[in-house]
């Protein structure tokens, strides 16, 4: 205790030294507020009410449908602050109201994460934490990187990976139950957005994939998402913006992610680190909208990292974390005092967040050391000459024998010594709507998305046409035989090759799914029909414009029922084609590595497939067996070529004559069966069938596995 009290003494001198002139004492219970009028006028806790005389009650009003928070005003400041200095943004003309939320309380109770290492659960990630959020409030984890925040607000929303233990009690409305679907929303640190729609569109698409009911009623839903989070101007812009246009800032883009759970009208909403990656005036924003967006009773809780002053001085309660370890929980004006108590009062001019953080952040002693020669030759190095370790379990220990602790627990038996009502499930839309939106929204997506659509099919004519210009002019010799062999190879092999451009655009679609997925807005069945009927149009309009200008340039057999064949076999293949690029997309989710294997994977489809050389001669071990089966190429090869040559003879001298099979059964391997080609044609389609039950289950269990890894690598980030 000896080392604690002088460590104290010491930074609490450092702090006053460094932070005020010479001629000024600063006080320890006062920090600066930059309000506008008011911008160096002290806010003094000696002004306030004693924060032990706080009176907050949590009570069940009969007939109503949640609890309501009943609390006096803490401080007259942090009143004066919150409605007089920072106004929310002026509402859009002819904007419909933002309707009022019955909110829920949410406490958790001596609450604890460990997450699985190698042989047991052995990383203890949160630890005993106690704390709530009220209706109409904004609750706020903070913390530096490391210390748990993004884990707790996981636990507390019931959304931890398996590998995850939770230790503690969860209630909501007083009753120990997990929250249900479309009862709360929840907003990752990085959302995939879609930037080929407009916000409004995309939040359309997004409410008709959740809500049942009317179309009309998903309009005004969306409306209000929009007023809600101050996106009226930009309603009608498309998110990622098109050509010269630039899309939406990160601050809308955010917004936009948050708007879109908003159309659920969740009771409690989670968000984990709502200010990543924003300016200082987008987070100002930011906060200011989510302000509002608590002002209509909604429960808010959130992670942050840092804010300015004016950002802090919005939080409503604020649970403040270090290494796992709850270091305050309380009103955002108390942790300034505790810290004060503590022997770390704020210096003057400094952000309470930054004051914060420098006190718990361990990698400011780095820093320190660092800096030690540099601090020897110019003096202090302004108030980091403090053991961070030391202040942390002086916070600890000042907090667990603080009145503030003392009050935590007595609100938490208020709110948990009697049930309010359960929260319920609202409605999802049926598997055929959204199926329905899925593909309609797709179709969307690739009329617009010039790049990875528009641009490939005129890649495709551009190959087409090269390979139809060389093999132009063969007649309909014996001897063209060969050639019309190479070229068909050379069409199918190269156009199938190309196919992988489509790739980032997939690879796009999957990350959507896996948003909607994680957010139970979708699933892997629903997303594969969309995606399924969505490509049928584009394939086919792919298909049949390069097949006619092959099939003519090349000069094949005329016949309309011969095209027609040429034509579906080659859309089949291409379909077969996609469903190899959706399995190893959704495999591997990294542009480099996908292209990469798909790059092997045809080159030794092609080596395999009967024409460099014929099946029957290749090696039995691998290459006959199975690889020149699994190959889709050898079927649209051989049944184009049995649809070309089969019923047909070639003169061989003047007066005898060979079958069209003879003569191309030393060039590749056909059949002599008239119903061959149907044959092949099936087997094409059992190939994309087996191939879209392949990506459903990497659907179901790869991708689900990788987004709930992706919070583990979170989680673990956050911790220590």
């Amino acid at each position: 205790m000896e080392e604690i009290q002088s460590q104290s003494d010491n930074y609490r001198s450092s702090s006053s030294s460094a932070s005020s002139p010479a001629s000024r004492v600063p006080s320890s219970n006062f920090f600066y507020l930059r309000k506008p009028g008011s911008l160096r006028q002290p806010i003094s806790f000696e002004d306030s009410p004693e924060w032990e005389d706080t009176d907050i009650d949590g009570r069940v009003e009969e007939g109503g449908d949640s609890i309501n928070a009943a609390n006096t005003p803490i401080s007259p400041s942090l009143s004066k602050l919150n409605s007089g200095s920072l106004p929310s943004p002026p509402l859009a003309e002819g904007g419909a109201v933002v309707r009022k939320t019955a909110g829920a309380s949410v406490v958790w109770k001596e609450l604890a994460v460990t997450i699985k290492g190698k042989r047991k659960y052995s990383d203890k990630v949160v630890k005993s934490s106690n704390g709530y959020a009220l209706p109409g409030t904004m609750t706020v984890i903070m913390g530096p990187a490391k210390s748990g925040k993004s884990t707790l607000l996981r636990a507390i929303a019931g959304r931890l990976h398996p590998s995850a233990k939770m230790y503690g009690e969860v209630f909501i409305n007083g009753a120990k139950t997990r929250l249900l679907y479309g009862s709360y929303g929840f907003v990752d640190r990085e959302t995939t957005l879609i930037g080929s729609l407009t916000v409004r569109e995309y939040l359309y698409y997004s409410a008709l994939l959740q809500l049942p009911g009317f179309l009309c009623q998903k309009k005004s839903v969306v409306e209000e998402a929009i007023q809600a989070m101050s996106l009226g101007d930009y309603a009608n812009k498309l998110i990622g913006g098109h050509c010269y246009m630039k899309g939406l800032a990160r601050g809308e883009r955010r917004r936009v992610s948050i708007a879109r759970e908003l159309v659920m009208r969740p009771r409690i909403l989670f968000i984990d680190e709502p200010l990543y990656h924003l300016d200082s005036v987008s987070a100002l924003l930011m906060m200011v909208t989510l302000k509002k967006l608590a002002s209509t009773g909604c429960t808010l809780i959130f992670t942050i990292y840092q804010s300015s002053t004016e950002v802090f001085g919005l939080f409503d309660r604020i649970c403040l974390l270090s290494n796992g370890n709850t270091l305050f929980f309380g009103e955002t004006l108390a942790c300034l005092q505790h810290f004060s108590n503590a022997g770390f009062p704020c210096p003057i001019m400094q952000s309470p967040s930054d004051h914060f953080l420098r006190a718990i952040n361990t990698d400011f002693d780095r820093i320190i050391a660092m800096c030690k020669n540099w601090q020897d030759d110019n003096g202090d190095f302004s108030s980091v000459n403090m053991d961070t370790a030391v202040a942390i379990r002086t916070l600890e220990a000042t907090y667990k024998s603080s009145a503030d602790a003392a009050a935590v627990e007595t609100m938490i038996l208020r709110l948990t010594e009697r049930e309010g009502p359960l929260l319920k499930s609202k409605g999802k839309a049926s598997n055929a709507t959204q199926i329905a939106v899925l593909t309609w929204r797709s179709l969307l997506i690739m009329s617009r998305e010039w790049k990875y659509y528009w641009l490939r099919l005129i890649l495709y004519m551009l190959l087409t046409l090269c390979i139809g210009t060389v093999f132009s002019g063969l007649g309909h010799s014996l001897s063209s035989v060969v050639k019309r062999v190479a070229a068909i190879f050379v069409f199918v092999s190269f156009t199938s090759l190309l196919s992988i451009a489509g790739v980032p655009s997939l690879l796009k679609e999957i990350k959507i799914y896996a948003s909607e997925e994680s957010n139970q807005h979708s699933g892997a069945l629903v997303f594969l029909f969309g995606q399924l009927l969505s490509s049928i149009p584009f394939l086919f309009l792919i298909a049949i414009s390069s097949s006619l200008v092959f099939y003519f340039l090349i000069g094949l057999r005329d016949g309309f029922s011969l095209l027609m064949y040429f034509v579906l076999n080659f859309f089949m293949c291409l379909f077969v084609n996609e469903g190899l690029l959706l399995t190893v997309t959704s495999l591997w989710q990294n542009v480099f590595w996908s292209v990469l294997t798909l790059v092997t994977i045809h080159v030794v489809m092609m080596l395999s497939a009967g024409y460099l050389r014929i099946r029957s001669e290749l090696p039995r071990p691998v290459w006959k067996y199975p690889l020149s089966y699994i190959a889709f190429h050898t079927y649209s090869i051989q049944g184009i070529l049995e649809n070309e040559y089969l019923g047909t003879n070639f003169a061989v001298g003047q007066v005898r004559t060979i079958s069209g099979f003879q003569a191309i059964h030393s060039a590749y391997d056909i059949s002599q069966s008239s119903n061959s080609k149907w044959e092949n044609l099936l087997v094409l389609c059992l190939m994309a069938v087996g191939y879209r039950i392949l990506v459903f289950v990497l659907l179901h269990f790869r991708v689900r596995k990788n987004v709930s890894l992706h919070r583990i690598f979170q989680c673990r980030k956050s911790t220590t």
